[in-house]
Parts: structure tokens; sequence; C-alpha cells
């Protein structure tokens, strides 16, 4: 739903609703402000394109000049005729139908599609192409197109994951103030597989010293398990540029005692190293035999070392994924991740296709 680069003219240089000092962006129609997202500004654009192939071993960074912290929250980028592109690119003859990834770059169901109903004219678009399709999602907005999703998976397979990184309230109202709560997401999967989509959820990030106790882990499996979801993927967190200086800031506000810890942790780079990975590895293992989520087909536990590509599917994870959504993840605190595609939530999957 958000645009990769600004290109084309601005049109309308002389609506009211235009923000005072907005520079001449080519592509940018126009900038406003709404009563329903205060504080946000909405920048909408032309794009000249919907599908963008994933490259291996991409990975995401700052767009536009905007960071990774408040601008992620309050600077949305609208493709405001990507259902007519997107037609357009699905009708030639050298498109090949390969699977379309919704989400993995930036979330489709975010509050401002509550205002531009984008999501419809895509999924109808995908599905009358005979074109597969995914969808990963925080937003419960989503709940309005499950009829159509399930209408449209009639027609073409189609993926479904929900990303659930925090169980309790009062740390997801510190790190994801304005998202869906933890318990309002897990609604959405019920909705989704009464709906007889499958229904994976990402259990992502996973915080090392905040969401990683037993008990923690227990308890969020337990409601995921007993939310129908038909799959689970475990992530510890990835501190890749950008998302690093904004979760720091953050962690030596909320927690300076675990600063030392992440110091050490996250002293090699983006992910952690391979002794924690194991060590959560079997932390979950028995948790999701206790839940049930052990045995859908495809399960697998995955704990060895080595950085991986964002998207692929990682030695970092611990995934029972039940067939139900390919690879791409969340990986990455809300407010950090923004990429040369668009600005969102992680990378695609190489090899294919992501919608934005």
């Amino acid at each position: 739903m958000v645009g990769v680069r600004w290109e084309g003219q601005r049109l309308d240089a002389e609506d009211d609703a235009l923000l005072p000092g907005m520079p001449s962006v080519r592509g940018l129609l126009r900038s406003v402000q709404v009563p329903e997202f205060p504080g946000v500004t909405l920048h909408e654009v032309l794009s000249r394109s919907a599908l963008n192939q994933v490259p291996d071993g991409s990975r995401m960074h700052e767009w536009l000049d905007l960071d990774s912290g408040r601008d992620f929250d309050t600077q949305i980028v609208v493709k405001t005729n990507l259902v007519e592109v997107l037609r357009r690119e699905l009708a030639k003859p050298s498109w090949r139908r390969e699977h379309v990834a919704l989400g993995t770059n930036t979330d489709p169901y975010q509050r401002a599609e509550g205002r531009y109903r984008l999501m419809p004219g895509v999924v109808r678009a995908l599905a009358g192409s005979g074109t597969p399709f995914s969808v990963l999602t925080k937003g419960t907005l989503a709940r309005r197109d499950v009829p159509l999703l399930a209408a449209a998976a009639q027609d073409v397979p189609v993926g479904f994951g929900v990303s659930l990184g925090i169980w309790d309230e009062d740390l997801h109202a510190s790190l994801e103030p304005g998202v869906p709560s933890p318990r309002a997401r897990l609604d959405l999967v019920r909705a989704v597989t009464d709906a007889g989509l499958p229904c994976g959820v990402f259990l992502a990030p996973v915080l090392p010293g905040l969401t990683d106790r037993q008990a923690d882990l227990d308890a969020a499996l337990a409601a995921i398990a007993a939310a129908g979801a038909t799959g689970v993927t475990v992530v510890p967190l990835h501190l890749r540029p950008g998302a690093r200086e904004w979760f720091s800031a953050w962690l030596a506000r909320e927690h300076p005692s675990l600063v030392p810890r992440y110091r050490q942790l996250y002293r090699g780079g983006a992910y952690v190293p391979a002794e924690y990975r194991s060590w959560l590895a079997e932390r979950v293992t028995p948790l999701l035999r206790r839940h049930g989520l052990d045995r859908h087909p495809g399960g697998r536990v995955r704990s060895a070392g080595g950085d991986v590509p964002s998207g692929v599917p990682g030695d970092d994870e611990v995934s029972f994924p039940a067939g139900s959504l390919p690879a791409a993840r969340e990986a990455t605190p809300a407010p950090a991740r923004r990429g040369r595609r668009a600005g969102g939530s992680d990378d695609g999957v190489p090899g294919q296709l992501t919608l934005l």
C-alpha cells in the first residue's frame, strides 16, 4: 500500500488539503492530515509499478530520508493507483503467476487501508488472474476482507499469517503503541480459521530478557493454539541498521538494566549468536508439543547458526508452518522497518514477488 520511488509530477499543488512547505516530489499528488489519524501525514502518490521481485539476500534500510522511529509511525506513503497498476501488470503476457506476498515489506492492513480500501481490489485482481498469494499482517482491519479472501481461495492458493511479537499488554503498549492488541490479533486468527483458511502465527520478534521467559512463551503459545492457528514460527529479534538505533534508544529508556546484555548478544551484528538460538529452540520445542502445535505437516525445528538472508527460511527459526504461508516473516520491531521497495514489515522470499 505504500510506494516505491516517487515518479511523475505533482498534480494538485493548489489543493487546500496540502500541507504547507511540502517539497515538490515527483509523483506526489498531495500530502494530507485527516481527523481519523491525528499526528499522521498521508502522502498520496501515483506509482508506475505494483509488483517487485525480491532479490536474494535483500536487506531493508531507511527510505526517502525518513527515520526508523517517529517517521515510521507518522509518515505513510499511499499508492492511490495501486489496483489499476496491478491489474495492468497481471494482464501482461509475460506474467507467470508467481506467488505474490503481501505484507512482507509493509503491512497491507495498517490503519490507512480503512480510508483507501485498496486491498479488496488487490485480492480480486490476484484471484481473477490466477495468481497465488499470501498475506502477513498485524492489522485487525483484515477481518473486513476475510469473506473475500475465503472466496479467492476457491480459485487460487491463499495463505494468511498474523504477526504477534508481544503477549504482555503493558510491554505491548510501550513498544507498539497504536498497534492492535495481542488479543485482538488472535481474534483475527480465529476469524480466518473459522472461514476455512489456514492461518499461521509469527511469534516474532522474541525479545531476549523480555519475552523469552518460559512462562511468557508458554502463555503466548497456549493462546495461539486456542485461537486455532495452523502453524507457528518463532523468530528472535533481529537488529539491523535503523532498527538497531531505534530499539537501543527504547531499551535504554525503558529497560536500562538490559542494555549490557543486548550489547553482548548483538556484538557480532544484527543476529543473536548460535548459542542463544539453540537455547531458544530447546525452550520452545516442548511448549509447541504441549500445545499441539508440532502436529502439522511440514513441522520442523531449526536452530543451527548462520547469518541468513532476510525472508529466507532461516536457521534462527523454530517453525511449524503447516504449509500456510511462505517463509517471509516479521522479525524487527514495528517502528523500525523501511526499505527501497516500500516501508513496512520485513523482506520477502527470494524468487517470489512482493506487492507494495
